[in-house]
């Protein structure tokens, strides 16, 4: 007698499914995303989560972390030299640095994307142009270009802001130019453009998921670029200005601190850090993930 479980139909796993399973698989990738996800919510929620006001005497001056015999944990992380509490500053710093970083990357990647996809799709004169122009634009670092438009512009964080958003640009365009224009010169390309597939077609069901790995890629460095340079401008005092609770700047002030009170520079300079490895470690396990997913 047949067993009416002779024929079991097994469920293939999607491309994002594989992805995801690989992905899950690297304990670095899972911890940087773990580490990602509370920064975020730490940043949505800092207004609500800060014990203090950012700009006002609460306690003695340069009181310790609490770690210290002379530390208090009222003051977790101690007090700076005016008074203010370090753990507010840094909570509601992060929606300066690192909640700036991902709006003014994500922006940039949008009209990086539609520029990059519109000039891979097409050839002759306008994308040969442009190809040139990004090489001499590309050539320029991008914390270098913010501090030209900034020194045209003047110093503030709306200015830095549209700064290093000008300087991520040209990035976004040249990875998905140069990654869409490879594709379309493959024969599967121009098969299917042999079969009639017109350009939308060709570039939502050919070319998107193969070239997922270099928008990833470039989204995350992009991220990680934009939380250095936001801080580095405000480091040089060109970025937010006191008594703003953004990283850089709260480094930038109490530099001349380092030896007698070095907590002053080391927690932001350890949010810094913490936050570009969390997204370097996401985006490495997403192009890992995502290049054995297409494998």
């Amino acid at each position: 007698m047949l067993s009416n479980n002779i024929y079991q139909e097994q469920k293939i796993p999607t491309q994002w499914e594989r992805s995801w399973i690989n992905f899950k698989a690297n304990s670095l990738a899972m911890f940087g995303l773990w580490c990602l996800l509370i920064l975020i919510l730490i940043t949505i929620t800092a207004q609500w989560l800060v014990p203090y006001s950012p700009y006002h005497q609460v306690g003695e001056l340069l009181m310790p972390p609490s770690w210290d015999q002379s530390g208090h944990v009222e003051f977790f992380f101690g007090t700076d030299d005016l008074g203010r509490d370090i753990l507010t500053r840094l909570i509601l710093g992060s929606q300066l640095t690192f909640g700036y970083a991902l709006l003014v990357a994500i922006a940039a990647s949008l009209i990086g994307f539609l520029i990059g996809v519109t000039a891979g799709m097409t050839r002759g004169l306008k994308s040969s142009i442009l190809n040139h122009v990004l090489d001499t634009v590309l050539s320029i670092p991008s914390l270098l270009l913010a501090i030209i438009v900034v020194a045209y512009m003047g110093p503030g964080e709306t200015n830095i802001l549209l700064a290093i958003w000008l300087a991520l640009i040209p990035r976004f365009i040249r990875a998905v130019y140069t990654a869409v224009h490879t594709e379309v010169e493959k024969d599967y390309i121009i098969a299917a453009r042999l079969d009639g597939a017109n350009n939308f077609y060709l570039l939502y069901n050919s070319i998107l998921p193969n070239i997922l790995t270099v928008i990833t890629t470039e989204l995350t460095r992009a991220i990680s670029i934009a939380i250095l340079d936001i801080a580095a401008l405000g480091f040089l005092g060109l970025g937010a200005q006191a008594p703003s609770p953004e990283w850089g700047s709260i480094l930038g002030d109490s530099i001349e601190l380092i030896y007698l009170a070095p907590w002053t520079v080391t927690l932001p300079g350890l949010a810094i850090m913490f936050s570009v490895l969390s997204v370097n470690l996401v985006g490495d396990g997403l192009r890992q993930a995502l290049n054995a997913g297409i494998d």
